[in-house]
């Protein structure tokens, strides 16, 4: 009895590492949100932070993305159309990356060091942004819409119109 209690225990661990965080995401990173970041100094902490892009700013050496920080799922991945926000944070990653695939809306997660925090404007408030020199850039594919249609079954009805038949 106690070795079947075992191997179903196992079994239910190992079923829950299939869903892992993706290879260029994974690693030990601080337990700490933009806003948590930008009340003091945390220059120098590991972070994995994600959400949803506001702007995509190519810039002659690097690309910065402004982003609003939504909480990850267990892979990593912002959860989807979450008004529970972290605040607000810029990530910086050399190279070109388009704005025409990194638009707004558009769901990324990055992992790197905040490197320094930069004051912006929110149309007319001014915002303390944590910059993170990001390590990884990863853009979620887009999630596909379904739309679901529900229709009684007939077969679950029966002529009394009551469920099941005749009762």
């Amino acid at each position: 009895m106690n070795i079947r209690i075992l191997t179903i225990g196992i079994a239910t661990i190992m079923l829950g590492a299939c869903a892992t965080v993706p290879k260029p995401l994974q690693g030990q990173f601080q337990v700490l949100t933009p806003h948590e970041a930008a009340a003091s100094d945390h220059i120098g902490a590991t972070v994995r932070w994600g959400g949803r892009i506001i702007r995509t700013e190519p810039r002659a050496d690097r690309t910065c993305f402004e982003v609003i920080s939504t909480k990850l799922n267990a892979d990593g991945r912002p959860y989807q159309a979450s008004d529970d926000t972290a605040g607000r944070f810029i990530a910086c990653r050399t190279g070109f990356y388009d704005p025409a695939l990194f638009e707004p809306n558009r769901e990324v997660t990055f992992t790197g060091r905040i490197d320094g925090y930069e004051e912006r404007k929110v149309d007319e408030y001014a915002y303390k942004f944590p910059r993170v020199a990001a390590d990884v850039v990863y853009l979620w594919p887009q999630r596909e819409r379904v739309n679901v249609v529900t229709r009684p079954d007939p077969w679950m009805w029966g002529w009394s119109g009551r469920w099941g038949w005749g009762w």
